[in-house]
């Protein structure tokens, strides 16, 4: 059950970081969130069955941590690649 309070950290966290990053106007509101919540899912779960007991600081902070990472890099990757796209398109437009 304490994987719950991890993934609702992690929620809202990605909540926090979505409207921190720039060019929220290139995603989806659900983006950064999603990849957050599923992130922390998979390292609390693969800590979890590595071992790593509900009350080492480490779980919580490598699952929640790890999460915040992973949406950062998958939300700046995101939105490069929409730029990308947009900026080819109104190339090949001619915008």
């Amino acid at each position: 059950m304490y994987i719950l309070l991890a993934m609702i950290a992690a929620c809202a966290l990605g909540v926090a970081l979505h409207f921190v990053l720039p060019h929220r106007e290139l995603r989806g509101v659900a983006v950064t969130p999603a990849v957050c919540t599923a992130a922390a899912a998979a390292i609390y779960t693969g800590m979890q069955w590595a071992g790593v007991s509900e009350a080492d600081i480490w779980l919580w902070v490598v699952s929640i941590g790890g999460g915040i990472l992973i949406a950062l890099t998958a939300t700046l990757a995101l939105t490069a690649r929409r730029q990308r796209s947009d900026a080819e398109e109104k190339r090949a437009l001619g915008i």
